[in-house]
């Protein structure tokens, strides 16, 4: 093989965001040949630009048209999509998140790992981002000492009535097993467990509706230990505006903050748990430096992380982001939302059956009747750089 025919499973925002780029021929050694959607509406167009278009699932993934699957549907079909194209020998890129619970993700990375030979990815773009890459490099090299405290308010998601009835599957229990968290936020939530690990206890304090007509939470408060003794907080909302966007991490040799399209770093001359250990007068600080460091943004991420899942398909060069990492925001999102409605602390790992079972039975509950209107054209992109 020598090139890649890959073929995408839902056409909405993002599917036909990925179909563009793969047309545009961004990706060497790739190639769409095939798409599928539920909506007939969305197929011509790539009929007419020669790729074979598919009204289910199960027909692109027999049809011996592709190589690679890209999954883009609504969040509880990814399981199922994932598990069913790596049996049918298909190599998987899945969007986020990829699996509505942990328990789900479970199961695809447990399918997965049944087919070593096949490549499974996960579509987490910021990890391509330099501001990013500069904060992890900051942290592994030691310039930021043991990090002590981290804050991310992340409040500019503002989302209308309108962006809620626009798919009924979108803000409910069935169709989307959460809100602000597993929708929003989880591209967030994968670069804090990648830049600091997995957090051991969570609090979380989740509103639901408390801003639209839905039945998952739009507003979050969240309190974070971890292992070391570091402490932090996520704030996320879509109903907030003009909203914030505030990411902070306290080591012992400083402090980095980005806000505002800035990345500085408040550099302590000397760590300060040793500064006041050694310290002869109670009001003194250590000197401090101050950096801005300079970034731009990656062009066309979702690209970038698409071409690494060619090379590792037709190279075996390693992954940029493995599939089964996608856990970690997985229960992140998760966890996050279950100690609110618990009410208590939960420690990690979490117990993911019995947030399943929970899941269920707000599904089973629910009363909630989605209205679905439809809405007119917009650049969903602008919430990409975050």
């Amino acid at each position: 093989m020598n090139k890649v025919r890959i073929g995408i499973i839902g056409m909405g925002n993002m599917g036909k965001f990925h179909a563009d780029y793969l047309l545009a021929g961004n990706v060497g050694r790739a190639e769409l040949t095939a798409v599928c959607s539920t909506s007939p509406e969305k197929l011509e167009v790539y009929k007419a630009r020669g790729a074979k278009v598919f009204d289910t699932s199960e027909k692109l993934i027999e049809s011996g048209a592709i190589d690679a699957l890209l999954i883009a549907t609504p969040h509880y079909q990814h399981t199922s999509l994932g598990i069913a194209a790596l049996r049918a020998g298909l190599h998987i890129m899945v969007e986020k998140p990829i699996s509505a619970h942990k328990a789900d993700a479970e199961r695809l990375i447990a399918e997965a790992r049944r087919h070593p030979a096949l490549v499974f990815g996960a579509m987490f773009q910021l990890r391509t981002e330099p501001r990013y890459a500069r904060i992890r490099k900051l942290i592994q090299d030691g310039e930021l000492g043991e990090v002590v405290r981290v804050n991310w308010i992340i409040t500019d998601w503002f989302r209308t009535e309108a962006y809620y009835a626009s798919g009924g599957w979108r803000a409910t229990w069935r169709g989307e097993g959460g809100g602000v968290l597993l929708n929003q936020c989880l591209h967030q939530l994968d670069t804090l467990q990648w830049l600091l690990g997995m957090p051991k206890r969570v609090r979380g304090f989740c509103q639901i509706g408390r801003f639209h007509q839905i039945e998952v939470e739009d507003n979050v408060t969240v309190f974070l230990e971890w292992a070391n003794g570091a402490t932090g907080s996520f704030i996320s909302s879509t109903g907030e505006a003009p909203g914030t966007n505030r990411f902070e991490i306290c080591g012992t040799r400083g402090k980095i903050v980005l806000e505002h399209g800035k990345l500085t770093f408040t550099r302590n001359d000397a760590d300060m748990l040793e500064f006041s250990r050694a310290a002869k007068t109670g009001f003194v600080k250590p000197e401090i430096w101050n950096v801005e460091i300079p970034f731009e943004n990656a062009i066309n991420p979702h690209a970038i992380l698409m071409r690494n899942f060619v090379e590792a398909i037709l190279d075996r060069v390693p992954l940029f982001i493995p599939g089964e990492e996608g856990i970690h925001s997985v229960e992140l999102a998760n966890v996050m939302l279950y100690s609110s409605l618990l009410e208590k602390t939960v420690e990690l790992p979490m117990d993911s059956m019995a947030f399943e079972r929970k899941l269920d039975e707000l599904i089973a509950t629910s009363l909630f009747q989605k209205k679905v209107v439809k809405t007119e054209g917009e650049d969903f992109t602008q919430s990409f750089h975050r």
